[in-house]
């Protein structure tokens, strides 16, 4: 374990020095994201927990279930995690750009809304 928090502290320190800035855009990507899902009905999240690369959202009961949503996504190429039954998981990255994340979001939305 103290050997996989090892590298998982290199990796943080190596953005740190060298991404940092890029990590401020995979912030914004994730809250963008975050902003389309917020507007949904079937969608709960507090945007003020979003301020990362991480976003956690709750699904509603008229929405789909984790699990659905994780698969329809994959479907059209985005991947998500879900957390349970009605909670999923997205992190953005320095691998997916700004309009990467914008089509996301919108596949995210229709996953959701149906």
């Amino acid at each position: 374990a103290m050997r996989q928090s090892g590298i998982l502290s290199a990796a943080g320190l190596y953005a740190l020095d060298h991404n940092l800035e890029r990590l401020r855009d995979d912030h914004a990507n994730a809250r963008a994201i975050a902003t389309t899902l917020a507007a949904s009905k079937r969608v709960i999240l507090d945007l003020a927990t979003v301020q990362t690369n991480i976003v956690v959202f709750h699904l509603t009961p008229e929405a789909p279930d984790g699990p659905a949503v994780v698969a329809r996504a994959k479907e059209r190429s985005v991947l998500v995690y879900a957390f349970g039954p009605r909670t999923v998981r997205l992190v953005t990255h320095l691998d997916v750009s700004a309009a990467q994340c914008a089509t996301a979001a919108g596949i995210l939305r229709s996953v959701v809304d149906g």
